[in-house]
């Protein structure tokens, strides 16, 4: 360091102008006096903020799309199973294409597409979700009508208006017989073309489109945002994103109600309701609208910049950022380790529902409490640990809560009301519907007036019918006697449908709730803070990267492979299975719920528990890490004095020299 023969030294600016004059700049562009300009105009401000607001929001409106349709695709899922007669484990495949799309490109996307246009790749993105999105409603337009399963329709519906319970003839059993053997009609042309196979298609093409918005979007806003609003930032994306689920929720519990033929078939015909296992409502619908609205939210990132101006807090304090982009690629930066940038009923409404406006805060606070308590690695670890650690806890209270199996004679209980399950055929039969030639393979639930399900009015003993459509009253129901006291009742009647839900579903639920708001919110508190701690703990120059091997990872060990075997383990607590065309096994009609609810929760606290120990490892291995990062700054930090020390003293000598050196010149100029 050199000082003027006044002994002033240069000023950190004045050294940052000077190493820049001695570097060509990178723009090819020099100011009137041979330097860069070293102040960004306001007006250049401005316009990043605004650009940056921008951003902010059209990323939160993507957020919103993809979860919009995502949660409609998992809402869907019962529909689609019934409408494709497919069991849970196919629909768990179907469910993680998404994933595999997703697979196919992340790490492409995730490296190289932070060395391209990052908005309009997630713009591409979005277009690909809606296409894809739209696949998936394609095969309701080319399956043809759906045809409910019913032993009803060869009995009371026909022109023969055969009864339930037929008489017993040698030529009605051969015919029977000969009717539950040989496939149906069309069998052969539907077989061979499995329109299941286009939602497949469909969802791994949303899988690809979605891979771009994650890593690109939250690197964009962490990049150019000041790095104390960038956990706000991302935590009123995620929160905002929340939003998507519940009209995502609504759409399918609308769509839902409505038939799926809606418009092409004359109601009054159709004699099974919302709640029967056999209904699928109108499921493609919701499709089109959560595919118009993802191919909106591409619009605004055609319009939005490569990129935008580094915040100064992210330059070197020194120094203006046009005075840092002259020094970036000099020996000293590197040396500093600068960052290069970057090149080109209310119960009805509320399942599902209920949590995500709780999840939605519990993400914001998140972001909140990072923001006012300046939480760092160590913090925001701790924090996420903490909360994750106290929801799970609180699960544990699920195992406790459930609802008792529905009544249905010969599958939970006997005909004589005797409860028990039973996964066999042959329970369906006894005395009273031995004379009636039923069938077990079929499902058309009736409900007697003695509270019990009966899997068809056939094995109700019914031997009459009356009304037509949804308002059929089966009469003379034999069966029905059994569980009442006497004979005296003579003519029993069942309606169509299944029975109502017990009374301990209605007693269990608002704890139920209670406690399922209460754990979604803090399980989500830890949300944000562990989301930002994984994008602080890379490299800024691979932080893309880093964050699609994190979602490469997540997809490959939980979104794909998840949904199969959840799928496979529910399939084991089935006790009633539909049939195909074809006379192959369809979806489930009735489950086994305390298994149900046993196998599935137990499956979930057990893969959390496993995962809680490697929390454990990482967090140990964390501390370590940080706590070797400060002794090495502490050591630094020494150095860095002694060297201030030195650099102080060979200042002070050079500024005494200077000064003698002067008065010299002086002394010889007045001779």
């Amino acid at each position: 360091m050199t000082s003027d023969c006044n002994g002033a030294s240069p000023s950190p600016e004045e050294t940052c102008v000077f190493r820049g004059r001695m570097e060509a700049p990178t723009n090819g562009r020099w100011t009137a006096d041979n330097s860069p300009s070293t102040t960004p105009s306001s007006g250049r401000l401005r316009r990043s903020c605004s650009n940056l607001k921008m951003f902010l929001a059209a990323l939160s409106f993507a957020y919103f799309s993809k979860a919009l349709s995502g949660s409609y695709m998992k809402s869907t899922i019962t529909q689609l199973e019934r409408r494709f007669d497919i069991p849970s484990y196919l629909i768990g495949v179907i469910d993680g294409s998404f994933e595999m799309g997703n697979l196919l490109v992340i790490a492409f996307v995730s490296y190289f597409g932070a060395k391209l246009h990052r908005p309009k790749i997630i713009a591409m993105g979005c277009v690909l979700m809606s296409l894809g999105t739209f696949l998936i409603a394609m095969p309701h337009f080319i399956i043809g009508r759906y045809n409910v399963q019913t032993s009803a329709r060869e009995s009371f519906n026909s022109t023969a208006k055969f009864p339930p319970c037929p008489a017993t003839s040698p030529e009605f059993t051969e015919a029977d017989d000969r009717s539950s053997i040989l496939p149906s009609a069309g069998c052969e042309r539907e077989s061979s073309v499995s329109m299941w196979a286009y939602v497949f298609l469909g969802n791994v093409l949303r899988g690809i489109g979605e891979t771009p918005v994650q890593p690109l979007g939250i690197s964009y806003i962490d990049d150019y945002a000041r790095p104390e609003n960038a956990a706000l930032y991302i935590g009123c994306v995620q929160t905002i994103s929340i939003i998507g689920p519940v009209i995502g929720y609504l759409l399918g519990s609308l769509c839902a109600k409505i038939y799926v033929d809606i418009g092409y078939v004359d109601m009054e015909t159709i004699t099974i309701t919302p709640g029967d296992a056999r209904w699928v409502g109108a499921w493609w619908l919701g499709y089109l609208i959560a595919g118009t609205i993802t191919l909106t939210s591409a619009v605004p990132f055609w319009f939005l910049p490569k990129s935008l101006p580094v915040p100064v807090e992210k330059h070197d304090a020194s120094c203006t950022p046009e005075q840092t982009r002259f020094i970036k690629d000099s020996p000293s930066a590197m040396e500093h380790k600068f960052r290069p940038e970057e090149p080109t009923n209310f119960r009805q409404m509320a399942k599902g529902m209920i949590n995500i406006p709780a999840v939605a805060l519990g993400m914001f606070s998140g972001g909140v409490v990072m923001k006012k308590f300046k939480l760092g690695i160590m913090g925001a670890a701790k924090f996420a640990f903490g909360t994750s650690l106290l929801g799970y806890f609180l699960s544990l209270f699920f195992l406790a809560m459930g609802c008792d199996n529905a009544k249905v004679a010969g599958i939970t209980m006997s005909y004589t009301g005797v409860e028990g399950l039973s996964y066999h055929e042959r329970a369906l039969f006894s005395e009273c519907n031995s004379g009636c030639l039923c069938s077990g393979k079929d499902w058309d639930p009736v409900c007697g007036e003695n509270g019990i399900t009966y899997v068809s009015a056939c094995l109700a003993g019914c031997t009459s019918a009356t009304g037509t459509g949804r308002n059929t009253v089966f009469g003379q129901c034999r069966c029905l006697a059994l569980t009442k006291a006497g004979s005296r009742y003579t003519n029993l009647t069942a309606s169509l449908g299944h029975c109502p839900i017990r009374d301990s579903c209605d007693r269990m639920f608002p704890y139920f709730l209670f406690l399922s708001v209460i754990t979604s919110f803090i399980i989500s508190l830890g949300g944000t803070p562990g989301f930002v701690l994984l994008i602080r703990c890379i490299k800024p120059e691979l932080k893309s990267l880093a964050l699609g091997v994190h979602t490469l990872a997540t997809r490959t060990l939980a979104g794909i492979p998840a949904p199969i075997y959840f799928g496979a383990i529910i399939d084991t607590t089935c006790l009633k299975w539909g049939n195909t065309k074809c006379g192959g096994r369809g979806a489930c009609r009735i489950y086994n719920t305390t298994a149900y609810r046993m196998v599935y929760l137990g499956l979930t606290l057990g893969l959390r528990t496993v995962a809680f120990f490697l929390c454990i490892l990482g967090f140990a291995l964390l501390q370590r890490y940080v706590r070797q990062e400060e002794k090495t700054a502490l050591a630094n930090g020494d150095v860095e004095v002694e060297s201030d020390s030195l650099r102080k003293e060979e200042g002070n000598s050079v500024l005494h020299c200077d000064k003698f050196v002067c008065a010299l010149n002086c002394r010889e100029t007045r001779l």
